[in-house]
């Protein structure tokens, strides 16, 4: 993944975003092409390494694939906005999006039917926990034959994570003026991913002065542009 240097996070701030969202896309290649599926995850850090666990339906490629061994890609990603050239405060601007996105490598392999019996525990717990207080669901809630037919009818991996890349663009390389001028028309559109990103700008520069959010569409007035930069001063 190309991260630009402003936008790079570290390698402790990319696993917890990522065990945090939980979700990604698994990536694999054989024969020539690639092969790929929407996935919950947990990861397991500890002193000996770094582990990310999820499963598939049998039938999935990606279950073929595993049995092989080799080295696959998950890719994480947050909330994303496009940015128009119109919000900024300065001129000669360009159209850009900005986003949350991390990406972790590794080698997997094919889990027991110990391991995948305790990855479905761990997984359903995970999740499960944000429905507190609510009692978790787990799997011994079912019959004996419906959770057999459950795990014969799924494969669980797991990949060895030795890579991780994480990039947020917050648009950390421009001014002051710039980034309340952006955020600012983030947080006035009718749009969750615009607002969730609107929200990360503001956190990193919390001195600015942000004023009240525009409206979806409309531009910044010449007086609200001086008005901008004379608060990020």
């Amino acid at each position: 993944m190309y991260i630009h240097p402003a936008f790079r996070i570290d390698e402790a701030a990319s696993l917890a975003f990522a065990a945090t969202r939980g979700f990604g896309l698994v990536v694999a290649h054989a024969d020539g092409r690639m092969v790929a599926s929407p996935l919950p995850f947990t990861i397991d850090q500890a002193a000996g390494g770094r582990w990310l666990a999820f499963h598939v339906a049998r039938g999935n490629r990606l279950a073929d694939v595993a049995a092989s061994g080799g080295r696959w890609l998950v890719a994480v990603w947050g909330a994303d906005a496009y940015v128009s050239p119109h919000w900024y405060a300065s001129p000669d601007q360009v159209p850009t999006w900005l986003y949350e996105s991390v990406q972790l490598a590794g080698p997997v392999r094919v889990m027991t039917a110990e391991e995948q019996r305790a990855h479905l525990d761990r997984l359903s717990a995970t999740f499960e926990a944000r429905q507190a207080p609510r009692p978790p669901w787990a799997i011994a809630r079912l019959t004996p034959a419906r959770g057999e037919a459950f795990m014969q009818a799924i494969v669980a991996i797991e990949m060895t994570v030795e890579s991780v890349e994480g990039s947020f663009k917050l648009n950390q390389h421009k001014s002051d003026a710039d980034h309340a001028a952006i955020a600012r028309a983030l947080a006035g559109q009718d749009d969750a991913g615009a607002g969730a990103i609107a929200a990360r700008m503001m956190a990193l520069r919390p001195h600015l002065v942000y004023g009240q959010n525009l409206a979806y569409g409309q531009s910044e007035t010449e007086a609200d542009e001086r008005e901008l930069v004379a608060a990020a001063k």
